[in-house]
């Protein structure tokens, strides 16, 4: 890294001030709840027999996964308490959206980047298409300049990106600029995609709205960013909450409503103490260009990929260094108007994480960097965190089978509890604020529709968090041996996942499963029944990626009406069908 990139930046710390006691209580509360735990642990590993050297090693590996156990309880907590007791929870943890009326005149040139790399001509039409009509129908279009920023390498699909951008700017001429750019060799990934659309257009326009292929905004939540860009001018990165479009995926479908769940509680709780130090996740979100352009370029890291090379989660790094910068990162913590897809099979949903924990553990190189707040260090951990909880869940159990000792069986079945309530904890707050509030209940198809949803996605979570756990704990044991994710572009359709594909993905984790179960069975019958998740997770992992992707399954569970979205529910009716081509509900939604 250079000495440009590390020295530190002015930045104003009159907004940090006061957000100081709430960030101090957190962090105290973060703090006395994992010493709580880990003395618990102890007390439960040493009471019946003494200390010894395995015993140790599984406290240890406990320790790995209170960060995120912990923060992930309070965030969901004083989520929760907002949601119950303010007026106005997201006001008050989000005074920018209070800061506009709603219909403030747009003043500001703003460039829609959308990044993308061989993704489906078709899908890209779809999305794009039905954005820029209803942007186009605002007459507010001439303040708007779609950019297509094409990383792809594959000629069919850069001529179909291409013949795509003629035809929409031919259809769309004298509302909505449109512009292709091929970039050749990809170097730098989205985030050096990005800086090269700043370095030729930059200057153009004062800030940008970044989309992924999948993602979709509506219009309103466009103008909604710029009106508050435009009203705050120390606001430097303005993230909207993503919530998910809804899908033909069994999978993507339980999936993302637990995702729905969590994310509301979780978003107000970490706000509410984040404050201006917010987080950035790489797209459907606006920024204003020139600090961005001056003070978040990367560095290329010493050494070789995975660890060196060029960073390839960008976002959280590029968040941090905005607000060392001394601008404002923020978040609106409110649903509507922004939308992605998620990975429709399993497999294809590791393959994403393992990518995000590549980049995540290159973070450890920055978290020296002078100039940054203590809550951006700490942000920073938070994302290292995230993909150390499996693994150390992993180690706990495989030095439990070693060690063979006794456990105060008491004190190990409240761990056990307030473990499984803790990382539960946003879904939690989130389900019973829609159950208290007739509203949501409604919003989400009723009380019935939410419970038997919730309980279903509770059950499949048990089973596949064991699946990904041993997935990234193995990726990261390869990485220090160069073991890294490529590049690609996402699957985005659910066609379903082959038997062959799952046993070359899977097969190591049946066989872990089915060690476990044995091993379980020999060394302590008795707790077959507590470790049920997690064995029959991994011995099944194949079959629960098979049936789960399958799209006859997918069919079943839509047709079910479980883990049902808002939109989907808004949207039934003889209107569906007519809506927008492959996600008809959420076109429905916001008309």
């Amino acid at each position: 890294m250079n000495s440009d990139f590390l020295a530190a930046r002015p930045s104003d710390a009159a907004g940090a001030a006061s957000l100081t006691p709430r960030r101090v209580l957190f962090g105290a509360l973060v703090a006395l709840t994992a010493a709580m735990l880990l003395a618990l642990m102890a007390a439960a590993l040493f009471l019946p027999a003494g200390v010894d050297g395995w015993g140790i090693a599984m406290l240890a590996a406990f320790a790995f996964t209170l960060p995120w156990t912990t923060i992930g309880f309070w965030n969901a907590l004083i989520g929760f308490l907002l949601m119950t007791f303010s007026r106005d929870p997201e006001g008050l943890v989000a005074p920018h959206m209070r800061s506009i009326r709603g219909d403030e005149a747009i003043t500001s040139s703003t460039a829609i980047a959308v990044c993308i790399r061989n993704e489906d001509p078709e899908r890209l039409s779809r999305n794009l298409g039905w954005m820029l009509e209803r942007l186009a129908d605002t007459g507010q279009g001439r303040w708007f300049h779609v950019y297509m920023l094409s990383d792809s390498n594959q000629a069919d699909i850069l001529a179909a990106e291409q013949k795509l951008a003629d035809s929409l700017a031919a259809r769309f001429e004298g509302r909505v600029a449109v512009t292709w750019r091929q970039r050749v060799g990809g170097e730098g990934f989205k985030a050096g995609n990005l800086r090269d659309f700043l370095d030729r257009w930059g200057d153009r326009h004062e800030y940008m709205i970044v989309l992924d292929a999948d993602s979709v905004m509506t219009p309103a939540a466009m103008m909604r960013l710029v009106r508050i860009m435009q009203a705050n001018s120390r606001i430097g990165i303005l993230q909207t909450l993503v919530t998910a479009l809804p899908s033909d995926s069994a999978f993507a479908r339980v999936f993302q409503f637990g995702m729905r769940l969590g994310m509301r509680s979780w978003t107000l709780g970490a706000a509410w103490w984040q404050g201006d130090c917010g987080p950035y996740w790489g797209h459907n979100a606006i920024i204003r260009i020139k600090p961005f352009a001056e003070h978040c370029k990367l560095p290329v890291l010493p050494g070789r990929p995975p660890l060196g090379g060029h960073v390839l989660s960008h976002d959280q790094l590029e968040a941090v260094l905005m607000r060392r910068a001394g601008y404002e990162v923020r978040v609106l913590p409110d649903e509507g108007g922004s939308w992605e897809e998620n990975p429709p099979h399993l497999i294809e949903f590791i393959r994403r994480d393992l990518r995000w924990c590549q980049g995540n553990m290159q973070y450890f190189r920055f978290l020296g960097m002078p100039g940054l707040r203590p809550v951006s260090r700490w942000q920073l951990w938070i994302a290292i965190a995230m993909y150390l909880s499996g693994p150390g869940w992993m180690g706990f159990t495989l030095f439990g089978l070693i060690r063979q000792g006794p456990m105060d069986a008491e004190l190990g079945m409240l761990l056990l509890v307030l473990s499984l309530t803790m990382n539960f904890a946003p879904k939690l707050a989130t389900l019973a604020d829609v159950l208290l509030r007739r509203r949501l209940r409604e919003a989400f198809g009723g009380a019935p529709a939410v419970l038997a949803s919730a309980l279903a996605e509770t059950i499949f979570t048990m089973v596949i968090v064991p699946i990904c756990a041993l997935s990234v704990t193995l990726f990261l044991l390869g990485l220090p041996f160069g073991r890294q994710v490529g590049w690609t572009a996402q699957q985005r359709d659910s066609d379903g996942v082959p038997f062959r594909f799952a046993l070359r993905r899977l097969w190591l984790h049946t066989l872990a499963g089915i060690a476990f179960a044995v091993s379980l069975y020999l060394v302590a019958p008795g707790a077959l029944w507590i470790a049920l998740p997690f064995y029959t997770g991994l011995g099944a992992a194949m079959l629960i990626a098979i049936v789960s992707g399958s799209p006859k399954v997918g069919a079943l569970t839509r047709e079910a009406g479980l883990c049902r979205l808002p939109e989907e529910v808004r949207s039934a009716g003889p209107d569906c069908a007519s809506a927008l081509l492959g996600f008809s509900a959420a076109a429905a939604s916001v008309r």
